[in-house]
């Protein structure tokens, strides 16, 4: 997929107040520190789009970007902010839940993995409540680049390994990087296929 224009649409504090345009949506979250906002830049070649801050829990809102006026890229708050302030942190859960849940053109939710780390209970957490509402998700690893290949393949087959135990088909997975644009190409296209499947659908019915 080739990235023709990418332009900021609105933030919303909950899923009503979301544009009302019918296109489908991929929406990006993860926790703490996992890379979110590098990621959107890399995958839009937008230095700038998302913003990036030193300070984890920097999204507090649903942010909606338009994508060659044909798909949503939505960046969610991120879940588990240890330093953000308690009440704001707590306004996340039902706005994150409702936006998941009720949200009728939400196509695919990207939750992003530091492949840096081993497991993380938050991580297993949300995408035990994605399964558990059947909400499509695939698994982004960020930071690929920060450990050497064999310990980054190591962490993630772990990730999946411990996954493999609750699921009984493992959802696709990108390995990505915002440094090398490791992911760029696979993540795009499986969007674009995505969208292809969706167009192709609603015609036939």
């Amino acid at each position: 997929m080739q990235i023709r224009s990418t332009q900021f649409v609105k933030s919303s504090q909950n899923y009503l107040s979301c544009p009302k345009d019918t296109f489908p949506e991929y929406a990006f979250i993860g926790r703490s520190n996992v890379g979110k906002s590098s990621c959107i830049n890399m995958l839009t070649n937008h230095g700038s789009l998302a913003k990036i801050s030193s300070k984890p829990g920097k999204t507090q809102l649903i942010n909606h970007f338009i994508i060659n006026n044909e798909w949503y890229l939505v960046d969610l708050p991120g879940y588990g902010y240890a330093k953000t302030a308690k009440t704001i942190r707590e306004s996340f859960a039902p706005m994150i839940s409702d936006y998941i849940l009720y949200r009728p053109n939400l196509v695919c939710v990207f939750v992003l993995i530091d492949s840096r780390l081993s497991p993380q209970k938050i991580d297993l957490d949300f995408l035990f409540k994605l399964g558990e509402n059947e909400i499509p998700f695939v698994l982004v690893f960020t930071k690929s680049d920060k450990l050497s290949a064999k310990r980054t393949k190591e962490n993630i087959q772990l990730f999946l390994d411990t996954i493999e135990e609750y699921w009984e088909e493992l959802p696709p997975y990108f390995v990505s990087s915002a440094v090398t644009k490791v992911g760029r190409e696979e993540i795009l296209n499986f969007i674009e296929q995505t969208n292809i499947s969706l167009k192709n659908l609603n015609h036939n019915e």
